[in-house]
This record gives structure tokens, sequence and C-alpha cells, in this order.
């Protein structure tokens, strides 16, 4: 069964390019590295040495890069755990799948916010909508937020860009004044009200705030906190030549 993020994420230079940026980092619980931090390093919550990071992220640059399927990353994920004797928390395919769709959802996150961003291209398009992923468990506020066309540069994006959770399949796509007039609208939406909740973190006691309807820790755009990074590359230059 072809998976959410095999049915979006396919192969493309700036998605490519968004994760071989990366650093490796080791961690021990999934909130070692928050927010903005993770569209500059590559972890898996859990893998706690240079080795075994540097295995997963060879098995998920081949996913991106070469479109390979869940089932094929899977098998990856069982020859790294055999050969790291690696320790880990859920079933294997719960835990595979996990760390699959999330980096490769957060991969064509970014690729699609560097495409849609450039300047000639919010020239012609200059609102974007935000598109429910016709998940099979759909999160109510994605839903109400399906149709949503808003300025491309409105603030909503830089928290609600998507994903926004954990096997988040929902998008956005560019919408040109033709397209609008299509629509039969006169201008953009109001932005949603953006309500904050409060999230403690179970393994250190730190309170977040974070907006209702989106998973703690996802509330920020993978592509704008790369492209606004203060360290400043040319998004296409980590592809080979």
């Amino acid at each position: 069964m072809t998976t959410d993020a095999e049915a979006i994420n396919l192969p493309f230079e700036e998605a490519i390019a968004f994760f071989r940026q990366k650093a490796n980092v080791k961690t021990e619980r999934w909130t070692d590295v928050w927010r903005e931090a993770h569209s500059r390093a590559f972890m898996v919550a859990g893998a706690a040495t240079d080795a075994l990071v540097e295995d997963f992220r060879e098995a998920i640059d081949k996913a991106i890069s070469e479109g390979t399927t869940l089932e094929e990353f899977r098998r990856d994920f069982d020859m790294i755990v055999k050969k790291h004797g690696w320790v880990y928390h859920g079933s294997p395919g719960w835990r595979s799948q996990v760390i699959y769709e999330t980096n490769l959802a957060g991969a064509y996150s970014a690729g699609r916010y560097a495409q849609m961003s450039d300047p000639d291209v919010t020239e012609a398009f200059p609102y974007w909508e935000y598109r429910h992923g016709d998940s099979r468990r759909p999160r109510p506020q994605h839903l109400a937020w399906n149709g949503t066309v808003l300025k491309c540069d409105d603030p909503f994006w830089s928290t609600h860009y998507p994903p926004n959770g954990w096997r988040c399949s929902c998008y956005v796509v560019p919408v040109s004044h033709a397209d609008m007039r299509r629509m039969g609208r006169s201008g953009p939406d109001q932005a949603p009200e953006v309500r904050m909740t409060k999230w403690v973190d179970k393994a250190t006691g730190t309170i977040h705030d974070v907006p209702e309807g989106i998973d703690p820790g996802f509330d920020y755009s993978p592509g704008k906190a790369w492209l606004e990074s203060p360290v400043k590359s040319d998004p296409m230059r980590e592809i080979d030549p």
C-alpha cells in the first residue's frame, strides 16, 4: 500500500539539497532537536552513536534521492538495527514508518517552499493555498484549514506551513491572480485565528507554547528555517554534480 509520504514526496533537487546540508546529531530523546533546529540537523531519536546516525542518514538519503518505498526502507532499517544492536521504543513497523515519513515530509516541504518562495514564482503566484492531505485519520483543525488562501508572506505560514504533525500529509499549492478569479475570489482569506496551548516535555519539565492543531515541535516552516538560517548557502550547492 502506498503511504501518504510516498504519494506526495517525489524526488526533486531542492528536497535533496535540503537533506544533504544537514549535520548529523546524536540524541537520546526526540525533543533533543527542537523546531527550526531540524532544518540543519539530522537525527533519529535514541540513535546515540555516530555510526548509527550515519547509517540511517544514508538510508534516508537513498529514499529521498532515489524514491525508494517504505518497504525498501524497512529492509534497510532492519539491517541497520541488526548491525548496531540498536534497542528502540515501539514496533519495527511503526518506528521505521515514523523515521521514513517524517524525514521525507520535511524534505519535501522544504523543497517546495524553496521553489514557491523564489521571487519570480511569488510574482506570478502571490498566494498559497492550504490543502488537506486526505489522510485516513484527519485532524479536525487541518480539515478546517483546507482551502484557506493567504498571501505567500502571511505570518500564518511561519508556524502552519505543513507538515503540522506526525504523519501529517497536508501540503501547500501556489495560486495566481487568474486562479483566484477562477475560484471566484476577489482577495485572500483572513488568516485563521492562532490559539496557543501549553505542552509539557515530561522528560525535562520544560513548558512549550504550541498552536492548537499542531503537534509539539512542528510549529515552524522547514523551508523558511533552512533558507533564512544564519548559515547562508546556495540551496542547490549540496547536490553532487
